[in-house]
């Protein structure tokens, strides 16, 4: 039901095993697990250190877009960075959606660093049993002499 599109994260894996950590400054992707949940898919990213109103999630066509920004903590003029690991800036993620799946109905949840989208399997989508008839057109006529 949903397909991942990034075809730059094979390259950003090589990229970071050959120069090493901390060498390569393109922040990593929102890790993210999809499941489905009864008649819902249920998709959970982790965006750590961000704030909900830093959150953004858009839905055009089927494409399904988060965007987070990290700023950096608040710090006094005086103080000198030591050490500075944790990536700030825009993150971002894309998933494309299945037609079977209702975009106009997708709520989102965020709480302790955790977003979690859940968007409802379309009515057409579900399984239903089909009616056989009698005859065609359903029901048989009967002929007077």
């Amino acid at each position: 039901m949903l397909m991942r599109t990034d075809p730059f994260r094979e390259f950003d894996r090589l990229t970071q095993q050959l120069m090493g950590p901390g060498t390569w400054s393109k922040p990593s992707l929102m890790p993210m697990d999809a499941y489905r949940d009864g008649d819902a898919y249920v998709i959970t990213l982790d965006v750590p250190g961000v704030t909900k109103d830093a959150i953004d999630i858009d839905v055009e066509r089927n494409m399904l877009t988060v965007r987070a920004e990290r700023r950096p903590a608040a710090r006094s003029e005086q103080a000198q960075m030591e050490l500075s690991e944790r990536p700030l800036g825009v993150f971002s993620r894309q998933v494309m959606l299945a037609d079977t799946l209702d975009t106009e109905r997708i709520t989102a949840d965020y709480e302790a660093g955790v977003l979690t989208l859940r968007i409802p399997i379309a009515e057409r989508a579900k399984p239903r049993k089909i009616a056989i008839g009698d005859g065609i057109g359903g029901s048989v006529k009967q002929i007077s002499s």
